[in-house]
This record gives C-alpha cells, sequence and structure tokens, in this order.
C-alpha cells in the first residue's frame, strides 16, 4: 500500500471513530482518493425536520465532510480546518441513500479550496456547498 493510500485509509478511520458519526449517523461510509472523497449515508426519519424532510444540518454536513476530506487528502501532516462553507439546497429528499462527493480545487501552501455535490440515489444533485480550508497547527495522530 502506498503512503498516501495509508494516508486515505488514516482519514476514513478517523471519521467513522468519531463520536458524532457513531452516534448520530452510523448507516455512514466513506472512500477517500487524491483530491476527492464520497461520503454515503442513508436517509432516517430521526434526520427529518417538521415537513418530514431531511433536515438542511444534515445535508451541511454531508457537503462539508466531504470537501473536508478532499482538501485533507492533500495535507499529510496536520489537519485543515474549514474557514467558511456556502451551501445550496435545491430539492427536499426523506428516503433513500445519498451520497456526498467533494473535490479539491484550489491548494497553496496554508490555503485550500473544494467543491461538493450531494446526490440522491436516482443521481439527482440536491444540493452543492463550496469550502475554504486552512492548514492548522494539530497533526495528524499517528494511527487513528
Amino acid at each position: 500500500m502506498s503512503d498516501n493510500s495509508l494516508h486515505f485509509r488514516k482519514l476514513e478511520k478517523l471519521y467513522l471513530n468519531a463520536k458524532i458519526q457513531r452516534l448520530a449517523y452510523p448507516s455512514t461510509s466513506i472512500h477517500i482518493e487524491k483530491g476527492m472523497a464520497e461520503i454515503g449515508l442513508d436517509v432516517e426519519e430521526k434526520y427529518f425536520h417538521g415537513m418530514e424532510a431531511m433536515h438542511g444540518s444534515v445535508y451541511f454536513k454531508l457537503l462539508d465532510d466531504a470537501a473536508f476530506f478532499a482538501a485533507n487528502s492533500a495535507v499529510t501532516d496536520v489537519f485543515v480546518l474549514t474557514t467558511s462553507f456556502h451551501i445550496n439546497l435545491y430539492r427536499p429528499v426523506n428516503k433513500g441513500r445519498l451520497k456526498a462527493v467533494g473535490k479539491l480545487k484550489f491548494q497553496s501552501k496554508n490555503y485550500l479550496t473544494a467543491e461538493a455535490s450531494l446526490y440522491d440515489e436516482r443521481g439527482r444533485e440536491i444540493a452543492s456547498g463550496t469550502g475554504n480550508f486552512a492548514k492548522s497547527r494539530h497533526a495528524l495522530p499517528p494511527d487513528s
């Protein structure tokens, strides 16, 4: 396994083992490659707002996570931090499996930009977002 591949698997493990994932989003899956992250989630009623569709905060989380890990895939020594994130919501969803795809679009020494799209199980884009990320001073753990 290449060093980059080890880095990607470490990030995936870090994501899946986060307390919020285990508590609130147990059906989540993630796959990371260089400059790209794909996250899947089963829609469940516990994510619904009063109109019986998924709350925008879950859209945001999936988009931010996909963009974040696309950015962090290119940074092997420290965590990146979300400094801003803009989201567009296109359509409601209340069933199926969602897929968020994040792609790194720009990288300088300490600053990165990534985009993400969220798709329903029919492949329709239901939301999108763009995030800016900065390298932190927090080292990635040696073995997550």
